[in-house]
């Protein structure tokens, strides 16, 4: 049990630093600060309960007394920091001194953030414990978001949003001799995402709290995040973040009692007791580490929990380290630690693919641990385990976190001892399935073997619900047409590439038969007939011939045929065995069916996504059980991603509308539709957007050298970089653009062109050839581009490196056009769409994703559309591989000038050669960016000609922001809560 001074949200506030001497230190703001006998927040030991065996306790929140004196009625903390600039700086100066991370000598701008964001933490905290102690109390339904992903951003401003202090605390380091922005710009982004995975998920915490329901999220916490990415001439080039390693993270507390075991390899044995245990392999411990999420307007602050990896003291191996054999010694240690060091490491070699799965089971398994442990604790003496999915709603984002299902099932049987029918039952009303991809490679498939060796025991659980699924399929579909059966459980199965169960597979077994095939002068034994039952049609001319004589007959016959000496005496048929795995090809267990199965609920993410994976990913699936499929409509949340964010577009917005209710309830920002053609507000948006511009081209020129017109049309496509998302056709047209620039008079293309920076953000996986290869080719067109003095400003293009939830932060307020062109029926849905169009940005793109639904909210003539249709793509990739595609010669005539060698001495054979050919691995345009160019490019000239007309698309601007009130995160969290989760808001007191 953890003592009171080790409280995970213990914190300490008092006045400042004497080299500070403008605000003074006084006991006097001490006692103000905390008027009870303790200037502490504590943790108190939690209630004597049942608990799981070998679990560490779980310690609940501040006590009664504690938040009665430390909290008001409206639940904001009586602290005279929270109200008071003067009491926040002296907060601030506090923790420069004796929360210190740096050196006494200087207060600096990273002494000065740190210290900061420590004094916000101390506010924080109060409503953290409230929030649980309530919780506690009330022991109603919580969800829990798993994810592998949180693409937090920065933390600072957001969470004096939050807490409504952020004039506060701009006046409170004014006094310090800092900007509130300067102070801000020193947090580095947290490394633990990459993409919209991860900054839903962030969403999606944030909307949660603000609506006050009851939820935790639950994560890794990575040393090293997924790379930074620096861009050379070489084109990307990955280094490892060091986003720990600057100042730590000021708004994490680590829980050194929270930490569980986790286990790998080893194998199962049966017990005495009539249960499975796994025993041996190699144990680590999952520590946790947790971090604060407070809610808009609201007491409500809940928990995102990340797990840290590493091994007890006692596995450091002494006597080796002393014999010279260091790396021996410390073997246990880095095995551990490694799991939390790179979000997705690379995965192909059999290590890789091995650290994968550990980082995969580590989540689930420490994460349902303490669940169960919460569970058990709230419980108290009268644990139900039937009550688990009243009150527990487990929700994977994603296939990652698959290992839920036999992980819980493992702790339910092995553990509690529950049977098999009980813990099944419970696992799937708790565990439900959000989907987030159609791609196949990224449908997980583990190989078996792997599994096998790392996770034993759930291998074991795995099979045995692949048996039952096998046996449910036989029943629905019956075993008189083998055919449409086999068919079934090759696209369902959880085993791929498996023979089927003895149990099962029995039943389709045909006998064996066995045939003399010996053979002589063409006959064999076989061919002799022994005499029939029944009468012949015609009587045989020898019809008096005998059984003997017939029996004399074959034996002179088998000794003609030994002496004769035949190769081969006698052969038998094998069983011919129904859906016979192939020994060529690997085992694999498909998580994602697994997660179907498992779970109560299956969820797409947009309207077109959620169809897609009904009628295509999982038809069969659906077809047995319609009623587990769902949509959600992705959301992002309005609170960073407009009011925080773009507070210039913010405040023009809440004096249109009157009010600032809009950042609660979206759909309020309908109301700025009536003064869609008002000049005045024309005026106002424009400059706001002006301003932001000239931000981005001053953070463009710092980090790329490249300076570009705020004048220019902002054209913005940021996304990770994969060949669905067509970086390339965009790049492409871009190309095609530079061309006919460069064959017309300069008269001509100030005629013909609108001024355009197009700007380009994006990480490409490291292993990822193709992508990469599409980064530098971004690059190098950019460089000879913004070098070409015929060009100047009318063409600038720009690849932002290390793009992360900050730089969106800029860039999102500052786009006027922004590119969602992936290859209709692939995207899932995004969220970047949804960010630009609240934002008043215009969209170009495909009926992909929620484009689909975007368009439809702002009206068709508000959206720039281009491109096949998500039902046309099978039919157009049969056409390619017919040889029957004509390219557009505009595409040919672009891929042509690559090839010139105009952009550099870069060899592009490889790139432009995946958009040639019929067929073949990395060819033939899997992704239709030959087809779909013409569209596109026809599309560009109407966005020229639409931004001409500043009125016009000053109005289209508005109109996007105005009607993008679905796309909040708020909306889709009411749907979860509503539809999979059941839970409901609860108000803190």
């Amino acid at each position: 049990m953890a003592s009171p001074t080790s409280s995970p949200f213990a914190t300490t506030s008092s006045i400042g630093i004497s080299r500070l001497s403008s605000i003074s230190r006084s006991s006097v703001w001490r006692s103000n600060c905390f008027p009870s006998s303790s200037h502490h927040l504590f943790f108190t030991k939690i209630r004597t309960s049942r608990r799981a065996p070998g679990l560490l306790p779980v310690t609940r929140v501040a006590s009664d007394r504690d938040l009665k004196e430390t909290v008001s009625d409206n639940g904001v903390s009586n602290l005279p920091s929270v109200h008071e600039p003067s009491s926040i700086a002296s907060s601030i100066k506090f923790h420069a001194e004796f929360t210190p991370s740096f050196s006494p000598e200087h207060f600096s701008l990273p002494k000065a953030y740190r210290a900061t964001a420590e004094s916000v933490r101390d506010a924080l905290i109060i409503n953290w414990n409230a929030t649980y102690d309530h919780y506690d109390k009330e022991n109603m339904k919580q969800a829990y978001y798993l994810s592998m992903e949180f693409l937090q951003g920065r933390a600072l401003l957001n969470a004096i949003g939050n807490l409504e202090l952020t004039g506060k605390y701009a006046e409170a380091l004014k006094q310090l001799g800092y900007t509130l922005e300067s102070v801000a710009t020193q947090e580095p982004d947290a490394a633990l995402g990459n993409g919209g995975l991860g900054r839903l998920a962030s969403c999606f915490l944030d909307s949660l709290a603000t609506l006050n329901y009851p939820a935790w999220g639950y994560g890794l916490r990575y040393q090293y995040g997924l790379f930074k990415q620096n861009i050379t001439k070489d084109g990307q080039e990955e280094v490892a973040e060091n986003w720990l390693e600057q100042m730590g993270n000021p708004w994490e507390i680590a829980r050194n009692d929270v930490s569980y075991q986790v286990k790998f390899y080893g194998k199962v044995v049966d017990g005495s007791d009539d249960k499975k245990h796994w025993i041996g392999g190699e144990n680590i411990k999952a520590i946790a580490y947790d971090v604060p999420i407070p809610g808009y307007k609201t007491k409500t602050t809940i928990n995102l929990r990340l797990w840290s990896t590493t091994v007890p003291s006692q596995d450091f191996d002494l006597a080796s380290f002393n014999a010279g054999q260091h790396s021996k010694a410390n073997e246990a240690h880095q095995n551990a630690e490694k799991i939390c060091y790179i979000l997705y490491p690379g995965d192909e070699s059999l290590e890789g693919k091995i650290l994968r799965l550990k980082q995969q089971y580590t989540l689930c398994s420490a994460s349902l641990q303490d669940i169960v442990a919460r569970f058990e604790r709230r419980s108290g003496n009268s644990v139900n385990w039937e009550d688990f999915p009243a009150k527990v709603a487990v929700q994977m984002n994603d296939t990652h976190p698959t290992l839920c299902i036999p992980e819980l099932m493992r702790i339910l049987i092995d553990i509690k001892g529950l049977s098999w029918d009980d813990a099944w039952k419970i696992t799937q009303r708790t565990v439900a399935y959000t989907n987030h991809t159609v791609l196949p490679e990224a449908l997980e498939k583990w190989s078996l073997d792997i599994m096998q060796k790392l996770l034993p025991r759930h291998v074991e659980i795995i099979e045995m619900i692949d048996e039952q699924l096998i046996n449910t399929i036989i029943a629905q579909y019956g075993t008189v047409d083998l055919v449409i059966l086999e068919k079934k459980l090759r696209e369902m199965r959880i085993l791929d590439n498996v023979d089927l169960p003895p149990s099962i597979a029995q039943q389709f077994i045909k006998p064996k038969e066995q045939k003399s095939t010996i053979k002589s002068k063409g006959k064999s034994l076989t061919e002799i007939e022994e005499p029939s039952s029944q009468p012949p049609k015609e009587e045989p001319k020898s019809s008096t011939v005998t059984l003997t004589e017939v029996k004399t007959k074959k034996d002179a016959l088998v000794e003609e045929i030994e002496e004769e000496k035949v190769e081969e005496e006698e052969v038998e048929e094998e069983d011919e065995v129904f859906l016979k795995s192939d020994p060529e090809k690997p085992k694999l267990v498909r998580m994602a069916n697994l997660c179907v199965v498992g779970g109560h609920a299956v969820n797409g993410v947009a309207a077109i996504h959620s169809e897609i994976v009904k009628d295509e990913v999982f038809n069969s699936f659906y077809q047995m059980w319609p009623q587990k499929f769902q949509n959600k409509t992705n959301g992002v949340t309005p609170r960073r991603w407009i009011k925080f964010c773009n507070p210039g577009l913010s405040d023009i917005i809440t004096k249109w509308i009157g009010t600032d209710d809009w950042v609660l309830n979206t759909e309020k920002l309908s109301q700025l539709k009536q003064f869609a053609e008002n000049e005045e507000l024309h005026e106002e948006w424009r400059e706001a957007k002006r301003t932001n511009k000239i931000r981005v081209a001053s953070m463009i020129r710092e980090r790329t050298g490249y300076i570009v017109s705020p004048d220019a049309m902002f054209d913005i496509q940021v996304k990770r970089i994969h060949e669905y998302k067509r970086q390339l056709l965009n790049i492409m047209g871009i190309v095609y653009r530079y061309k006919k620039m460069k064959e017309m008079t300069e008269a001509e293309r100030i005629k013909s062109f609108v001024p355009r920076v197009c700007i380009f953000g994006g990480k490409a996986f490291a292993t990822y050839i193709q992508a990469k290869r599409i980064v530098k080719f971004i690059t190098d067109v950019a460089s000879t581009i913004n070098h070409d003095p015929e060009i100047g400003d009318l063409l600038k293009v720009v690849f932002v490196p290390d793009y992360n939830v900050s730089v969106a932060e800029l860039l999102i307020p500052a786009s006027e056009l922004s590119q969602h062109i992936s290859t209709a029926g692939m995207e899932a849905s995004g969220t970047s769409n949804m960010k630009f169009a609240m934002n008043g940005c215009v969209l170009i793109g495909t009926l992909d994703g929620a484009n689909v639904e975007i368009r439809e909210e702002v009206g068709e003539e508000n959206f720039f559309l281009f491109g096949a249709r998500a039902e046309e793509i099978a039919g157009l990739r049969k056409e390619r591989s017919e040889g029957k595609f004509v390219p557009d010669p505009r595409f040919e005539e672009v891929k042509k000038f690559v090839r010139s060698g105009v952009f550099g001495i870069h060899n592009y054979n490889e790139l432009m050669g995946s958009l040639e050919g019929n067929e073949g691995y990395g060819r033939a345009d899997y992704f239709l960016v030959g087809k779909d160019f013409p569209s596109y490019i026809e599309c560009q000239v109407e966005v020229d000609e639409a931004y001409r007309d500043q009125k016009k698309w000053t109005k289209m601007s508005i109109l996007n922001a105005a009607n993008s009130a679905k796309f909040s995160s708020d909306r889709t969290i009411h749907e979860y809560a509503r539809d999979i989760w059941d839970i409901k808001p609860v108000i803190l007191p």
